[in-house]
């Protein structure tokens, strides 16, 4: 009776639903059967169950209350999921065919509850996107109201609002997001799952502190290439930066980096893992969705933004780890073989996946499902022979049973938040649709576009910046992408380009002020102000705003794919980095002269960037390249040993403990 009761938990019960998605969803990738609108209506459900018992494992849904009516509440919100989920699937053709427009109360009574239970969750989950879809509710049914013309509309009754956000299918919790979030993102999540699983990403980090070397200069550099290899496979900038964040942060500082700017560091890394292909912040799938092609052709266009961020973000983190770090060789960690064997598994399966979408013309969610079971099988095969054959003490206190249980639940994890996330962003988008605002949006855009095209981007900048500040990259883009890009393609705008912009001020949105969650989490781990942290962190940043215009003048980056896309590329990369050096760089001891040199530089890179004329640009990066290579080389002998920030961080500790 003891050991059934001991059975009988939280975490089994959320195991056995975790089996029924992935096993469903590997269906679903191996057979199609059904088609992706079926499978939604099958599995969010599902993937709401999932997402109710993870939070309920941590706290209770509503504290304040007794816990019978927390454990009642659970059981309901369970029975909602699985009865909508037997009816909608038994009625499925009915409801989808032929009572369109004419539902039966019974089917709006599900309707209802599932929109409710979606509110309820996002509610606690996404308290940002629960507020503007309750303010979106009370405009969408009394629009008429507003005193204001441009939001004025005709009002929409509280039925539509729930049959638009449910029982269609079509829009709301069972729409394209959702269905996007089932589909071609549960297959490239497997990857992420399955290097959770066996360790393969604290594996990456070991590695990529031994590849540091014996510098300290090198030290900070290990956050950007473990955030980079990490962030392959995040769709989260928090996420990212709490996985590496944990062990590069407390690394730096103890080898002299001061607090805030190894969290800012680490902050900006994590940014360039959401740029960084495959996965994107899961954005580069609805991208692709959007635009209606391949998924590797917005793969083959990311590797060119990630490559130019990277470029300036550590020529960033080399300038300023010269300025604040002694000389002083250290001593680099030993790393196990068997990290050596996970960490080249990863790579070698992001080469296959690569290499299945580029060369053999695989779909992206083929490709996806090959390479993760590539990825887990030589995992698998690795643990066995370290284990056994071997006898690794690592391996002592692992089973294969615990490593499979983990790498389920996490791929069910982030499968299930993903699929709110998406569930709570349909609801979103169709209410902006119904009442109307969309095309409101893009008619004051474009009369904006009407004065000049410059106005329009700017005035699309700074409404993606407010979208960003509570928002994460996800939502933040596909807002972005439905209300901004249309307006921009009028102008004449070429829609890669202006779905990249819109992808650019996601990321960007993440990190900007007065909030970013990423640079919350980074100041948290170094126990440093959050607001100099993040501070910090847009400086090192730099790139991505920059990038966010410039794609408008060296729009080849983004448009064509081949020798076009190497030059701008190149362009593009070297502006930043002059730029960068600009910012944070030394070239003469002397500080007028210094300041003289660099903010030529700096017009320079601008030039590069921004000159319509492709011969101008490159004469103007023939000359500023090499400034960069000798400044950066001057920088290390005339730059301070110092951090301008750290004697105040030492003087706040002092004070701490004085007191």
């Amino acid at each position: 009776m003891l050991a059934l009761k001991n059975l009988v938990t939280l975490r089994n019960l959320t195991l056995l639903f975790s089996i029924a998605l992935i096993v469903a969803l590997l269906d679903y990738f191996l057979t199609g059967s059904g088609g992706p609108r079926y499978l939604a209506v099958r599995l969010v459900p599902l993937a709401l169950i999932i997402q109710i018992l993870v939070f309920y494992q941590n706290d209770y849904f509503y504290p304040r209350l007794p816990a019978l009516f927390n454990h009642a509440a659970v059981v309901a919100y369970i029975g909602i999921c699985l009865y909508a989920m037997w009816y909608f699937t038994t009625n499925y053709e009915d409801i989808a065919i032929w009572r369109q427009a004419a539902y039966t109360r019974h089917d709006f009574i599900v309707g209802l509850l599932m929109f409710l239970l979606v509110m309820e969750l996002s509610r606690m989950i996404h308290p940002v996107l629960f507020w503007v879809n309750f303010v979106l509710i009370f405009y969408t049914i009394w629009g008429y109201l507003s005193p204001i013309d441009f939001f004025w509309h005709p009002g929409v009754s509280f039925y539509r609002v729930v049959t638009s956000s449910t029982v269609e299918f079509s829009t709301g919790v069972y729409g394209r997001y959702s269905q996007l979030a089932l589909t071609l993102i549960a297959a490239f999540l497997l990857l992420a799952a399955a290097a959770s699983g066996f360790g393969a990403q604290k594996a990456l980090v070991n590695v990529m502190r031994r590849i540091a070397g014996r510098s300290r200069h090198t030290v900070p550099q290990t956050a950007v290439l473990a955030s980079t290899t990490v962030g392959m496979v995040s769709g989260s900038g928090a996420a990212n930066t709490a996985v590496t964040g944990s062990f590069t942060i407390p690394l730096m500082m103890r080898y002299g980096v001061p607090p805030t700017f190894a969290g800012a560091v680490e902050t900006a890394a994590s940014m360039g893992g959401l740029i960084m292909p495959p996965l994107m912040a899961v954005a580069g799938f609805l991208m692709a969705e959007f635009l209606s092609v391949p998924y590797w052709e917005v793969v083959i266009r990311g590797f060119s933004v990630a490559f130019v961020y990277f470029a300036s973000l550590i020529l960033a983190v080399y300038l300023l780890s010269v300025r604040m770090l002694p000389t002083t060789p250290i001593t680099p960690p030993d790393v196990p073989l068997y990290d050596w064997v996970r960490t080249a598994i990863f790579f070698s399966g992001i080469a296959f996946l690569i290499l299945l979408m580029g060369s053999f013309g695989y779909g992206a969610m083929r490709a996806a499902l090959w390479t993760a079971a590539m990825i887990f099988t030589l995992l698998v095969l690795t643990w066995i022979a370290f284990k056994y054959l071997l006898k690794d003490p690592l391996l002592a206190e692992e089973s294969i049973f615990g490593n499979l249980r983990i790498t389920i639940e996490t791929h069910a994890e982030m499968t299930s938040y993903l699929t709110l996330l998406m569930a709570t962003l349909g609801i979103m988008i169709g209410l902006f649709t119904v009442t109307g605002f969309i095309t409101r949006m893009g008619s004051l855009l474009l009369a904006i576009g009407d004065f000049h095209i410059v106005a329009t981007v700017i005035m699309a900048f700074i409404f993606g910046w407010l979208v960003g500040t509570g928002l994460p990259p996800t939502a933040t883009y596909i807002i972005v992408a439905v209300i901004i890009v249309p307006p921009l393609r009028t102008l004449g705008v070429d829609p890669w380009v202006a779905h990249f912009f819109a992808f650019l001020l996601a990321i960007w949105g993440e990190l900007s002020p007065p909030t970013s969650l990423t640079a919350a989490v980074a100041a948290k781990i170094a126990n440093a102000s959050f607001m100099r942290t993040m501070w910090e962190a847009l400086k090192i940043c730099m790139p991505i705003t920059i990038m966010s215009f410039a794609i408008f003048v060296r729009s080849d980056m983004v448009v064509n794919p081949g020798m076009p896309q190497i030059i701008d590329t190149a362009l593009v990369a070297i502006g930043t980095c002059a730029v960068t050096f600009a910012v944070f760089g030394r070239i003469f001891a002397d500080n007028r002269t210094n300041f003289a040199v660099v903010i030529g530089m700096a017009i320079l890179g601008g030039v590069t960037l921004f000159h319509p004329s492709d011969a101008v640009a490159m004469v103007a990066a023939a000359i500023v390249l090499p400034m960069i290579v000798i400044g950066a080389m001057r920088h290390k002998k005339l730059a301070p040993r110092k951090d301008p920030l750290s004697d105040e961080v030492v003087d706040e500790q002092q004070d701490q403990k004085a007191t």
